[in-house]
């Protein structure tokens, strides 16, 4: 591996987990999610990277393209993602002042479910739109 090679290397490794965290939002799986990076990982080891002048702004764009092209595979072959359940009661004590480690943890599963039945109501397009903007706010 060239020292070319390891530099890019390192520089993605840097950027992964917040590529990962894109391609899930808009994926709803870890498993495509992992794909949705690592085909971004074959296509900088296949660019130009001397040109790119915005690496990060450069990965998240693939990763979204990526992820844009996934969905919309999806629905041409008319896919169907497995059915999220939510939980069967909320935390009884959402409203209290206090709340421990274990009930935020079980809030914030639910809100992340909520979350990807929201997305999985959005088209392809729109989804990703709503995961840009969130992400960069």
């Amino acid at each position: 591996m060239t020292s070319n090679q390891d530099w890019l290397a390192e520089k993605f490794e840097e950027n992964r987990p917040r590529l990962k965290g894109v391609a899930y939002r808009m994926l709803g799986s870890a498993g495509e999610a992992d794909d949705a990076v690592q085909e971004a990982w074959l296509r900088l080891s296949r660019s130009d990277a001397d040109s790119i002048e915005n690496f990060a702004g450069w990965l998240t764009t693939v990763v979204a393209r990526v992820c844009l092209d996934m969905l919309r595979s999806r629905n041409s072959r008319r896919e169907e993602p497995l059915s999220i359940s939510a939980p069967d009661s909320p935390p009884a004590t959402i409203a209290s002042k206090t709340i421990d480690p274990e009930q935020e943890a079980v809030l914030a599963d639910s809100v992340g479910l909520a979350l990807l039945v929201v997305l999985d109501r959005l088209g392809p397009a729109e989804r990703l739109a709503f995961v840009l903007h969130d992400l960069f706010g």
